[in-house]
C-alpha cells in the first residue's frame, strides 16, 4: 500500500484541537445527587468545609458532623450558593450507583475497569471520523477497475524494493498517530480507565487494516503482510509508550517532512523521499534536566531513503538508504513553556510532539 501520511498530517491540527478539547460525554466520577441538599438551615451561609475533602454525599439539611462552625482558612468553599435545583445527571460510561464504583475503581487511577465494547463505545465518534476519512480518501479505488480481493509481496527495506521501506514507515506511523489520538480522548473520557492504552492501539490496528483491504481492491495493489506487520508496530508502540509510566515524557515517534524542490507532494516517491522518520529522545523528560536550558534539546535516531525514483533508477543512480543520527529543537517544549496556557497552545504543543518542522534538525548519516 501506499500509504500517504501527507493527506493524513493536513488532518493533523483539528485532531489535536479535537484531543485538547475537555470530554463532553463526562468522566466515571460518580456524579453526586445534590437534589436534597438545602437551604433550610438559618446559619447555613456561616458554615465551611474542612480543609480535608468532604464527602457531599452526606450533606443532609441540618449540617452536623460533616462541617466545622469554626475559623476556617480563605481557601474552604463555601456553600451560601447551594440551593435545591436538582442538577441535572451527565452521561457517564462507569457505573452508575455508588457500590457498583467502588468496587470497580482502579486503586492507581480512580479510572473504572470497563470492557473494551465499553471503551470503544466512549470514542465512537472519534473512531468514526478516521473510518469517514479513510473511506472518502480511498473510495474512489471501487470506480477504478476494482479487482476481487488480492494479496502481494512489498519486501522491506531493500534497494529493489518500490520505495525502499519508507512506506513501511509511514503504515506505522499512520497507526501510531491514529492510536495515540484515541487514547488522549479516552483518558478524558473514562477517566484514565485501566487497559485504554490497547484498546486505543486495538482500534487503530482496525483503521489500517480496513485501509488495507481497500488496497486489495486495487489492480495495481494488494493486501500486503508487511504493511500489516507494520501497522501493528506502530500501534503497538503507542500501547508501549502508554504503559510505561514516564516514557512519554521522553521518547517521541515523529515525522519531519523536507520539501522537494521547493514544494510539498501529498504522492508518489518523491513524497516518500521527503519522509524523515525518528525516534526523538526529549531531555526536557528527564528530571535532573528538566529545569535547564537543554530541555529544549531532542537527540535522534531514524531512517529516510532518496534517489528510488524511477528516472533515477533508469538513469542507473544507486539508490541510498539512510540511518541518521541528529539533534533538534523540541518544539513541543517551546510551545508548551511559553504559550502553552490556553486551549490554542495546548492544542499545537501536543501536535508538535507528531510533527517536526522542516529544517529544524542538524543530522548525520551513519549509513548509505
Amino acid at each position: 500500500m501506499t500509504c500517504k501520511p501527507g493527506v493524513f498530517l493536513a488532518a493533523l491540527p483539528v485532531a489535536a484541537m479535537l484531543s485538547a478539547l475537555p470530554a463532553q460525554a463526562g468522566d466515571l466520577a460518580l456524579a453526586t445527587d445534590l437534589a436534597t441538599i438545602t437551604t433550610q438551615a438559618p446559619a447555613l451561609a456561616g458554615w465551611r468545609l474542612p480543609s480535608a475533602a468532604t464527602d457531599l454525599s452526606r450533606i443532609t439539611a441540618e449540617p452536623a458532623s460533616a462541617f466545622t462552625q469554626a475559623g476556617t482558612d480563605d481557601g474552604d468553599a463555601a456553600l451560601d450558593t447551594i440551593t435545591s435545583d436538582p442538577v441535572p445527571r451527565r452521561e457517564t460510561y462507569g457505573p452508575r450507583d455508588a457500590a457498583a464504583a467502588a468496587r470497580w475503581a482502579d486503586p492507581d487511577t480512580g479510572g473504572q475497569r470497563l470492557s473494551f465494547a465499553s471503551q470503544a463505545d466512549a470514542v465512537k465518534y472519534e473512531f468514526g471520523a478516521v473510518m469517514l476519512f479513510y473511506t472518502a480518501t480511498n473510495g474512489a479505488k471501487l470506480f477504478e477497475d476494482p479487482t476481487w480481493p488480492h494479496g502481494q509481496v512489498e519486501g522491506w527495506f531493500g534497494r529493489d524494493t518500490n520505495n525502499m521501506g519508507v512506506d513501511k514507515l509511514a503504515h506505522a506511523y499512520s497507526s501510531y498517530v491514529i492510536a495515540e489520538l484515541l487514547h488522549h480522548r479516552l483518558r478524558r473520557k473514562t477517566g484514565e480507565a485501566p487497559g485504554i492504552q490497547y484498546t486505543a492501539a486495538a482500534l487503530a490496528f482496525g483503521a489500517m487494516a480496513y485501509t488495507e483491504f481497500w488496497d486489495s481492491i486495487e489492480s495495481s495493489g494488494g493486501w500486503s503482510w508487511e504493511d500489516v506487520t507494520f501497522n501493528a508496530l506502530g500501534a503497538g508502540f503507542s500501547a508501549l509508550r502508554n504503559s510505561v509510566p514516564g516514557l512519554d515524557e521522553k521518547l517521541d515517534y515523529r515525522l519531519m517532512i523536507q520539501p522537494q524542490e521547493g514544494r510539498y507532494r501529498l504522492s508518489g516517491k518523491k513524497h516518500f523521499e521527503a519522509q524523515w522518520h525518528f525516534f526523538a529522545l526529549k531531555l526536557a523528560g528527564f528530571e535532573g534536566l528538566r529545569e535547564t536550558p537543554l530541555r529544549y534539546l531532542e537527540l535522534d535516531l531514524g531512517y529516510r531513503a532518496e534517489d528510488f525514483t524511477n528516472p533515477d533508477r533508469e538513469a542507473g543512480i544507486r539508490p541510498k538508504r539512510h540511518v541518521f543520527v541528529g539533534v533538534s529543537l523540541n518544539f513541543s517544549e517551546i510551545v508548551r513553556r511559553f504559550a502553552g496556557g490556553n486551549r490554542y497552545g495546548r492544542a499545537a504543543a501536543s501536535a508538535l510532539e507528531y510533527i517536526q518542522p522542516p529544517y529544524t534538525m542538524l543530522s548525520t548519516n551513519i549509513t548509505e
